[in-house]
């Protein structure tokens, strides 16, 4: 198979493009507002935003009046600027959870302006769909996390390379900018990733042109202000935390110097990938089988095959993986699938197709079968078992939760009803399906996933038994994230006892440990109150004070 040029045109999409658009708007929405800050990712990175907010460095990153260096600023600014514009009406960490829904909405369009370049006018909004349907982005694309600026920098640089050919100035623009806001975003990874992908790629002969090469040096000078500026001023004025963000946080996190993350092994990503990226990935694997012969050299597919094998390959030497860390993947994996619909057996489409159909409706049935239960104690026994999981939920209906679930569920059945015969049905179908469930997951049962969750209330009933007065509150194995919520539930600072350069004579002391063993600090200590989240049956929090208070420093 000889894919489509981009002079070339598909057919339409069996639905109107502007269809395609509301959909990708009510994958978006759906779980960006409506709950507090979750742990861990969320809880610490929203705490960073709300320290900018609060007057802090926008060279510095901090976190409770501690520096975080782990990653350069772009995000967190970016999170504060729309939560100062946007709260009220909003919850201030709803209105900076908005930034995310921004970032994918970016990376829609440039994962779509890279297929529509590669194969055709009128692919770009399946490869849009390609991207939604995968199974790992559900969750983490409505998250406060600078994953997703990172994913709208990687889908910005794929879609420079794809214009490079054809359009070299403006294709190394976009890649040039795409690395930069990858590297602001999360460091020196985009970097690092893209300038392989660029020396690999004269391997195929379509890449051997002077227009890739002008292409590059574009990008080069695009990308120079995003690399240098924030570094340089960093450096200016500490060059301690620019050590700790290069060494530590860039070049430590890979090589396993550091233990910042979980130790990585070979297969981590191999065992992840055949749920993480359904149905991109066998799609792909299928597109590149027909194209084996004669167009796998061709740039549809030299580009994004290049791509994966590169994120793969970084990805599985690192010291670090987590399943967070895959998100990339997903990207070129997406535009490898992309022309897969066009060869598709019969048969496998009509699988991928009534599975989504069939599957949706069950997923209706129990997920209105559980809310009933959950809001109308229809029935008893469930109710009762959902709220010894989560005490302290406030039952009863809600009419907003229920008009939203509702036009979701119809909207679907809509949809499915008036989509027509085509080759691109069953991605639209699984596509559709994967939004209806993340939607009802997301507008029915968050905000009894919340107070499970949040640490709102936890943090309000440690507040109740604060003395009158107290010199500071000293802390023992406090997480980042529970740091950043004391901070902002709270207006709490605690001062670390593992941190000799924050450690203070504090006449209370605030210990994390879990519920089955107590360790209260050494000395004359008294606890006055201990707590952990709602349905939390690990995590234990304790207080505690001097039995003889000191108020000296």
């Amino acid at each position: 198979m000889t894919p489509p040029t981009s002079g070339q045109n598909a057919a339409q999409p069996p639905i109107a493009l502007r269809w395609i658009w509301v959909l990708a708007a009510a994958w978006i929405l759906p779980g960006l507002v409506g709950h507090d800050p979750w742990k861990p990712d969320e809880a610490y990175t929203f705490g960073i935003v709300y320290s900018l907010l609060q007057g802090g460095d926008w060279v510095v990153p901090m976190l409770a009046h501690e520096p975080f260096v782990e990653k350069p600023p772009l995000f967190y600014l970016c999170a504060a600027a729309i939560a100062w514009l946007l709260s009220p009406p909003f919850a201030l960490h709803d209105a900076a959870r908005l930034t995310t829904g921004l970032c994918m909405a970016l990376t829609f369009a440039f994962i779509g302006g890279a297929a529509r370049e590669l194969y055709g006018r009128h692919r770009g909004w399946l490869a849009m769909l390609m991207l939604m349907g995968c199974l790992g982005i559900l969750i983490r694309s409505h998250q406060l996390i600078t994953d997703m600026l990172l994913m709208a920098g990687f889908a910005a640089g794929f879609y420079g390379l794809a214009l490079a050919l054809r359009l070299p100035l403006r294709g190394g623009v976009w890649l040039g900018t795409g690395v930069g806001i990858g590297f602001m975003a999360k460091g020196l990874l985009a970097p690092g990733i893209f300038g392989i992908i660029a020396l690999l790629l004269p391997i195929f002969p379509a890449w051997r042109k002077r227009e890739y090469l002008i292409a590059l040096g574009v990008a080069a000078l695009a990308c120079a202000p995003w690399l240098l500026i924030w570094p340089f001023a960093l450096y200016y004025k500490s060059p301690v935390l620019f050590n700790e963000w290069l060494m530590v946080n860039n070049f430590g996190r890979f090589l396993g110097s550091n233990e910042l993350g979980p130790p990585a092994n070979t297969a981590h990503y191999l065992r992840i990938l055949p749920w993480y990226a359904l149905p991109a990935l066998p799609l792909a694997g299928w597109a590149l089988w027909r194209a084996r012969l004669k167009g796998a050299l061709t740039p549809p597919f030299a580009l994004p095959l290049t791509g994966f094998a590169v994120i793969f390959t970084v990805l599985s030497v690192s010291a670090d993986a987590r399943e967070l860390y895959a998100l990339p993947l997903l990207l070129p994996l997406a535009l490898l699938a992309t022309p897969a619909t066009d060869t598709l057996r019969r048969g496998a489409a009509n699988l991928m197709y009534w599975f989504s159909v069939m599957g949706g409706g069950v997923f209706l049935i129990v997920a209105w079968f559980y809310w009933s239960a959950l809001e109308l104690a229809l029935p008893p026994r469930l109710h009762d078992h959902l709220l010894e999981l989560q005490p302290g939920y406030a039952t009863g209906f809600k009419w907003l939760p229920f008009t939203l679930g509702a036009l979701y569920t119809v909207g679907w059945i809509v949809l499915l009803l008036r989509l027509k015969k085509s080759r691109e049905r069953p991605v639209i179908a699984w596509t559709a399906t994967m939004t209806m469930v993340w939607a009802l997951l997301a507008i029915l049962f968050v905000g009894w996933v919340d107070v499970g969750k949040s640490y709102r209330g936890m943090i309000a009933d440690m507040q109740h038994a604060l003395p009158p007065k107290y010199h500071c509150i000293a802390s023992g194995n406090i997480g980042e994230p529970q740091r950043a919520m004391l901070h902002y539930f709270a207006g709490i600072i605690t001062f670390r006892l593992d941190e000799p350069a924050r450690k203070r004579a504090c006449d209370l002391t605030l210990v994390q440990g879990v519920a089955s063993e107590e360790a209260a600090p050494p000395g004359p200590w008294r606890k006055i109150w201990e707590g952990a989240r709602a349905g939390d049956r690990v995590e234990r929090y304790r207080l505690y004070q001097r039995a003889d208070p000191r108020t000296k420093k």
